[in-house]
């Protein structure tokens, strides 16, 4: 794998991923061949930036959750109100974080 294009992908990419385990990342993109590179690169990752503001705005439906793929905690936030507006607040600080594991994960399972 080019380093530099390694190096071009996780700076671009680097939001999208916990800042903890981008090393780990890199060490591991760093060792597959370029044809899966390729393939990760058009892996589509989730914005946590864009899942905050949903959770903030439309958490109490439980979209947020649906959007990141938590459709059993999507289907308790929407018919109990973010469980009387708790999880929703709790959301509101988590949830960047689990969009980032989400991602994480998502490209560990391609690699």
């Amino acid at each position: 794998m080019d380093a530099q294009k390694l190096d071009m992908f996780i700076m671009t990419n680097q939001k999208f991923f916990p800042s903890e385990k981008i090393m780990y990342l890199k060490e591991r993109l760093r060792d597959i061949d370029d044809e899966k590179f390729s393939l990760i690169s058009t892996l589509e990752l989730k914005d946590p930036t864009t899942i905050l503001l949903v959770s903030i705005f439309l958490g109490t439906l439980g979209i947020d959750r649906f959007m990141i793929g938590d459709t059993g905690m999507g289907i308790l936030k929407l018919l109990t109100g973010g469980l009387c507006g708790i999880l929703t607040i709790i959301d509101w600080f988590t949830i960047s974080n689990k969009t980032k594991e989400l991602n994480f994960n998502k490209i560990m399972t391609h690699i």
